[in-house]
């Protein structure tokens, strides 16, 4: 049996195959590393310096550069871990790649770790500032989000237009809580998540027979309900005006102030700093979004998870297997509601202030397209699309915001061209074959009674 492997592996089919499709990956990743160095022309080696004489543009290559390499290198590992996970390498080391190919580790084995371990210390990197830890907050906000999301779209099938409202749902909760009963993020919080969660069940069912374009329709309308009663009802959510002085979270009720009592820098005898306070909002985020993943990859191995895969592959085949589909639907959308409304919670205590005008469509349609672009049911890459979009979008296009929607538009567009199933379209699968174990004779053998 090992000469066989190894026959196959130095053989000429399986080999020269294997060595083609490595070239041809390499071959691709030069190219996709110099379409992204000559896109990042006129956005990433070049900038406008104001001088005496006017504006000036000063090269930079070092990023067209960067961008080259690291879509090179991203384009590789893809390839190779991702794209073609059964391919064979050249033989460098036949017995090395012999073990890999026989027992190739799962994706999320090295890599979740990895960006586990650069999250929990990215506060404290040196090139980390005010303006980058609320940018890494925002991102991990629609993070969250997506994985709320991916909930209902990605493992169930339920295409949802109106995400935004269980957002809306949660910040206002924690506000108008805040507000009439003085009470704290750490209390509101949970509340938040079960009133969003409230507010899915409500929206479940008028949608439980509906499906498709129908669906869609329905969701985008109850998104646009709630939108319209946050704007008109003026006595209860201050309208248009928004509510202002939302609190702050408190580490253990010591608060992130200059002056006064019980304060985080005086507590603890450091010097003062506004980071502080984005530091501990970062951590807040982080966890609720490690939640969030937690609690989606053990439901998705339970039976209701399994019930939302095969609602999202065939709804009739579905209802022929006896699975309760209101229910199904409905834990659904509760669930996937909940996290949003812990999204809500968090963004209003984030901002202080909170209006309708924070929750468009145009906050649905983004969510979804994180989604969707990431590879429906995958988590990491719903993590990946929110990083590239969210936080490359603000890191690019800060000077070019006027050509924002365009290139987005344009990326969409590609990727459903060429990544059709999302930027990570493999996933690991709920219930797999293992190997194939022999059977006597005697459990296949013709018997009575």
């Amino acid at each position: 049996m090992a000469e066989t492997t190894l026959s196959r592996v130095n053989g000429t089919p399986e080999a020269v195959s294997g060595e083609r499709r490595t070239t041809q990956a390499f071959k691709e990743s030069l190219i996709a590393g110099g379409l992204a160095f000559l896109l990042s022309f006129p956005l990433l080696t070049h900038r406008t310096v104001q001088q005496a004489e006017g504006l000036v543009l000063e090269p930079r290559w070092l990023w067209g550069v960067i961008a080259a390499v690291v879509v090179f290198a991203g384009r590789l590992l893809l390839h190779f871990l991702v794209w073609d996970r059964q391919v064979v390498r050249a033989p460098v080391a036949p017995r090395l790649w012999q073990g890999l190919a026989a027992k190739p580790a799962p994706l999320s084995v090295w890599v979740g770790p990895l960006l586990l371990g650069l999250a929990l210390i990215f506060p404290f990197l040196p090139f980390v500032d005010r303006r980058i830890m609320d940018l890494a907050i925002l991102v991990l906000t629609y993070v969250m989000l997506g994985w709320g999301l991916n909930i209902v779209v990605g493992l169930a099938g339920l295409l949802d237009l109106g995400y935004v409202a269980f957002y809306a749902v949660g910040a206002y909760s924690f506000a108008l809580l805040a507000q009439y009963f003085d009470l704290g993020f750490w209390v509101c919080l949970p509340l938040a998540g079960i009133l969003a969660a409230f507010w899915g069940i409500l929206l479940g069912f008028p949608v439980l027979r509906l499906r498709g374009d129908y669906l869609a329709i329905v969701t985008l309308a109850f998104g646009e309900i709630i939108r319209v009663v946050l704007l008109n009802w003026y006595s209860f959510t201050n309208g248009p005006d928004g509510i202002s002085g939302i609190p702050k979270p408190s580490f253990f009720g010591l608060e992130f102030k200059r002056f006064g009592d019980n304060t985080f820098a005086g507590f603890f005898g450091i010097e003062y700093s506004t980071l502080h306070r984005f530091i501990y909002l970062y951590y807040i985020i982080l966890a609720l979004a490690l939640l969030t993943n937690y609690v989606t990859i053990r439901l998705r191995r339970l039976p209701i998870g399994r019930a939302w895969e095969a609602l999202r592959e065939d709804e009739v085949a579905c209802r022929s297997l006896g699975i309760n589909i209101t229910n199904t639907k409905l834990t659904a959308f509760a669930i996937g509601a909940m996290f949003g409304g812990f999204a809500g919670s968090f963004f209003a205590t984030r901002q202080g202030f909170i209006s309708p005008e924070s929750f468009t469509f145009l906050e649905s349609a983004i969510i979804l397209a994180i989604v969707v672009l990431g590879g429906m049911g995958s988590q990491i890459g719903v993590a990946v699309a929110a990083f590239v979009m969210i936080g490359g979008g603000e890191l690019l296009f800060r000077e070019f915001a006027q050509y924002r929607m365009l290139v987005f538009g344009l990326a969409m567009v590609a990727i459903m061209v060429w990544r059709p199933r999302g930027l990570v379209g493999t996933r690991k699968a709920t219930i797999a074959v293992g190997e194939r174990k022999a059977i006597g004779g005697d459990l296949v053998g013709e018997g009575h009674g």
